[in-house]
C-alpha cells in the first residue's frame, strides 16, 4: 500500500515543482531583458538621419563614431508606438537637463511613416540629437531590438553599459538609468 501511495505523490510533487517555476516566471521584471551586447561596443553602422531642424549641421548620414566620445542614452522609437508617445514629454525634460540622447527611429512603413516622424518632432519637440533612419531594422536586429521603446546606456568609449526595454520614466530614470549615467559620467 506505501508504495501506491508514494506513486500517487510523482505527480502532485511534479505538479508544484511546476508551479514554482511558473510563478518565479511571472514574478520578474519584463524589463530587465538581458542583452549579450552588454560590456560590448555599440555595433557599426551607417545609415541615414530622420530629417529634423535640430540635427547637426551638414550631417545627414551617421555612424557610431557620431554617438560615441559622451556617456549617452540611444532610444528605439517609432510613431506607431504608443508608449514611445508616452515617454516622448520626459525625454524631451532629460534632454533640457543636458542628457545626451539620440534616436533610432523604426519606422513600419517606411513611405509614410517618416512624414509622420518628421511631424511628431515637430510638434512634440525634439529630445534626440539626431535620430538614425533604420528603415530595413537591421541596427534593431543588430542591437536584440525586439519592440519599441528600448533605451540603451552607453559610455564614453561607447560601450553598451544598460539596456532598458519599455518607456522611461521619472520612476526608471532616478532609480535605473540617472545612477548609471553619473557613475559613468565619473569613469
Amino acid at each position: 500500500m506505501n508504495k501506491q501511495r508514494l506513486i500517487l505523490l510523482i505527480p502532485l510533487a511534479i505538479f508544484m515543482l511546476l508551479g514554482i517555476l511558473f510563478f518565479k516566471g511571472l514574478s520578474g521584471n519584463p524589463s530587465d531583458m538581458p542583452s549579450a551586447l552588454i560590456d560590448k561596443p555599440f555595433p557599426e553602422f551607417n545609415l541615414p538621419l530622420l530629417p529634423a531642424e535640430e540635427n547637426p549641421r551638414n550631417l545627414i548620414q551617421a555612424s557610431r563614431k557620431n554617438i560615441i566620445g559622451q556617456v549617452s542614452l540611444v532610444n528605439v522609437w517609432g510613431t506607431w508606438c504608443v508608449t514611445c508617445r508616452s515617454e516622448h514629454e520626459f525625454l524631451t525634460k532629460l534632454k533640457a537637463e543636458g542628457v545626451i540622447i539620440y534616436g533610432i527611429y523604426y519606422p513600419l512603413d517606411y513611405n509614410e511613416e517618416k512624414l509622420a516622424a518628421q511631424k511628431w518632432l515637430r510638434e512634440l519637440h525634439n529630445p534626440y540629437v539626431f535620430s538614425i533612419l533604420d528603415e530595413e531594422g537591421k541596427l534593431g536586429m543588430d542591437l536584440g531590438v525586439f519592440g519599441a521603446p528600448e533605451t540603451f546606456v552607453l559610455d564614453k568609449k561607447g560601450i553598451i553599459r544598460h539596456r532598458h526595454v519599455g518607456d522611461v520614466n521619472e520612476y526608471v530614470w532616478q532609480k535605473d538609468l540617472k545612477p548609471i549615467l553619473q557613475a559613468l559620467e565619473k569613469e
